[in-house]
């Protein structure tokens, strides 16, 4: 059953991808770095993280699941840093110099974006995934941008270590490996 909840989830999200954006969506991190994102037709294409597996998080830190996330995401950064990219959209609408403070004292090492710097990609998300709000929402991109699951809930460390595992081994369609830490940070060149 929940094989075939992930799967028409992912069905959903790809039903509306032939209306997927063209135009790179830029969103703001609270420490200032720029991450671009294009729709594609199987996905989200994440400019700074190509060749690397994306975690996109939908939160809240008021959301007790997902404050519980947290140190399974920190864990896995540092074991993954050269082939794992978590985003993670703060959507309670924390303000943002709290939500600095917040992500200072947990010791997040991933990427946090205010709810006000992506209400048009949270708008987004919403319609193409037909989500409903409900956090921790998860979305996890493979090494090539395409959705391999969308998950309501708290997934255990070991559930996603072994994902994260898994998706590094599978070949990336542009055949370039995962950008190192100092290259990901790069704005991506215009072709």
């Amino acid at each position: 059953m929940k094989k075939l909840m992930i799967g028409l989830l992912a069905t959903l999200f790809l039903a509306i991808s032939s209306h997927a954006a063209e135009e790179a969506l830029v969103l703001p991190t609270i420490s200032g770095k720029k991450i671009h994102v294009i729709g594609t037709q199987n996905g989200l294409k994440f400019q700074e993280y190509q060749g690397k597996v994306v975690f996109l998080e939908f939160w809240g830190t008021h959301c007790p699941p997902c404050r519980m996330s947290i140190p399974n995401y920190i864990k896995l950064q540092k074991k993954y840093k050269n082939k794992l990219a978590i985003v993670a959209i703060e959507v309670q609408d924390t303000p943002k110099e709290a939500l600095k403070t917040f992500v200072k004292e947990q010791g997040i090492n991933y990427n946090v974006i205010a709810y006000r710097d992506a209400v048009n990609f949270v708008g987004y998300i919403s319609k193409r995934a037909r989500w409903q709000g409900s956090i921790p929402f998860l979305i996890i991109l493979d090494k090539n941008g395409n959705v391999v699951t969308m998950q309501v809930g708290l997934l255990n460390e070991k559930a996603l270590d072994g994902l994260v595992a898994k998706l590094s081994e599978i070949p990336s369609k542009t055949g370039k490996k995962a950008p190192s830490e100092s290259n990901a940070s790069k704005a991506p060149s215009k072709k």
